[in-house]
């Protein structure tokens, strides 16, 4: 607990948090709930903010990823009592709209990419390349659905509909959460559900933001012109302090699209 000295007027204080990147993808720059663990803990925590500001800038990853940090923002804002403001910049889709759905309202810029609320599962059939390549497949399992979706053997129309049955049970969580955090806000008339994406003031016409705002014009207008902010992230890798940023950014880049590729479902 901050410590107030009652002849010495403090300022508010807000702590921003920057969620920038895939969701649960290997890669430097992506975010998971152990990563950013320590980073959300401090930041609700350390001097006891009036607020925090979720800064994002994601296009979604894994659904459990994206859940878990985001019911931690939520537990730590309710046992603390503090408001939380999410703003996004160029995009919050999926996921990335999941850890937006977080927050107690949702501000974007005009040009922001808002939703894509589903959930895909992509990838690829090799087994026609491999048979004309003269190589043999050979699997073996205990339990008849080990295999599902093995990409180097044919589709199965019964791993299709199981695969199917799960996206569906993804997606129904999905739009609980979101219907569970927006509320009477949401646009009751329109499919919102489906995977579709708005920019800007669409997006606030359907009720998936609560206004165009930028962070700092916003948080002043709010706590006045001598709030301070306190920035939370993850730190920048080593070798980027010494120019190799591109490099690095490269890497980062072709390990995230390799893992999209890999993953089974994502949002």
């Amino acid at each position: 607990m901050r410590a107030r000295l009652p002849f010495i007027k403090s300022h508010p204080t807000v702590a921003v948090i920057r969620l920038a990147g895939a969701i649960g993808m290997a890669g430097r720059g992506s975010l998971s709930d152990a990563g950013m663990a320590p980073i959300i803990e401090k930041a609700f925590s350390r001097g006891k903010p009036d607020a925090v500001a979720l800064e994002i800038n994601s296009p979604g990853g894994s659904p459990v990823q994206s859940s878990l940090i985001g019911a931690r923002i939520r537990r730590l804002a309710e046992e603390k009592k503090i408001p939380v403001f999410a703003f996004v910049e160029d995009v919050a889709a999926s996921g990335g709209y999941w850890l937006a759905a977080a927050a107690d309202e949702i501000w974007a810029d005009d040009s922001s990419v808002i939703g894509s609320i589903g959930v895909i599962s992509a990838g690829f059939g090799a087994h026609v390349f491999l048979a004309r390549q003269g190589v043999e497949r050979r699997v073996y399992t205990a339990g008849k659905s080990k295999s599902m979706l093995d990409p180097f053997s044919p589709e199965k129309p019964e791993d299709v509909t199981r695969l199917k049955e799960i996206l569906n049970d993804i997606h129904g969580t999905f739009i609980a959460h979101i219907k569970s955090r927006r509320g009477d806000k949401l646009d009751q008339k329109k499919d919102l559900f489906t995977g579709e994406i708005w920019v800007g003031h669409k997006a606030q016409e359907v009720g998936l933001i609560d206004g165009i705002g930028h962070l700092q014009p916003k948080m002043k207008e709010r706590f006045g012109d001598k709030v301070r902010f306190r920035r939370y992230g993850i730190r920048k890798p080593f070798l980027q302090k010494f120019g190799l940023q591109l490099t690095q950014d490269a890497l980062a880049g072709l390990e995230e699209r390799a893992q999209y590729a890999l993953s089974l479902i994502h949002i």
